[in-house]
């Protein structure tokens, strides 16, 4: 535990309003909803729904995240793989190859979802999503973490001995704050852009 990097994570907590704090809280079990409803309309296993949210969601705005993630598998269930493909999503081409690829899979539980989305931050946030305990470590939970307000273009790669250690200090604020870790990082995170006026 690093204890200048706790207190960093602290601080931005201390920053949240009323409602920040209740939205983060909320953020994780309303995002396990909307999969929940997605997988009820498209016929597809609940981690399956997870999965594809999950591909999506590099450099992507939550709202558009979602309408990408219906977007795609509308078109996949009409036309396969090949329209899938022809679909404009606002990420990655590679991540929407994941996602298409998550489509492809029949009934799949989450460690098979895992596998396909195979980036750390990516099965986190899928992990986060579907409840376990874990910690999504993205450009933004870095930048709290070490109090830099820097592009995410600019975050330096997150190894797996820097990612282990910033994720112990999440889980050290979060104990310390008496919340879930995950909730920790969603009312930071949700902070964080409102103070820095991010939309990503």
């Amino acid at each position: 535990m690093t204890r200048t990097n706790v207190e960093n994570i602290k601080a931005i907590y201390q920053l949240a309003t009323l409602t920040e704090k209740q939205d983060g809280i909320t953020w994780y079990p309303n995002a396990l909803n909307i999969a929940r409803q997605m997988a009820e309309d498209f016929d597809l296993t609940v981690p399956q729904a997870i999965g594809v949210i999950a591909a999506l969601s590099p450099r992507n705005r939550w709202e558009r995240n979602i309408q990408d993630a219906v977007s795609l598998t509308t078109a996949y269930q009409a036309g396969g793989e090949e329209q899938a493909m022809l679909t404009k999503v606002c990420t990655f081409g590679a991540n929407k190859a994941k996602a298409v690829k998550i489509l492809a899979m029949h009934a799949p539980q989450l460690d098979q979802v895992l596998d396909v989305l195979s980036g750390p931050k990516l099965r986190e946030f899928a992990s986060c999503i579907a409840g376990m305990p874990d910690v999504c470590i993205d450009g933004h939970a870095f930048c709290i973490w070490a109090a830099n307000r820097t592009g995410l273009a600019d975050v330096p790669a997150i190894g797996v001995k820097l990612r282990r250690e910033i994720k112990a200090d999440y889980v050290a604020a979060a104990d310390e704050l008496g919340i879930t870790p995950s909730a920790c990082q969603a009312i930071t995170w949700v902070t964080w852009r409102r103070i820095h006026g991010v939309t990503k």
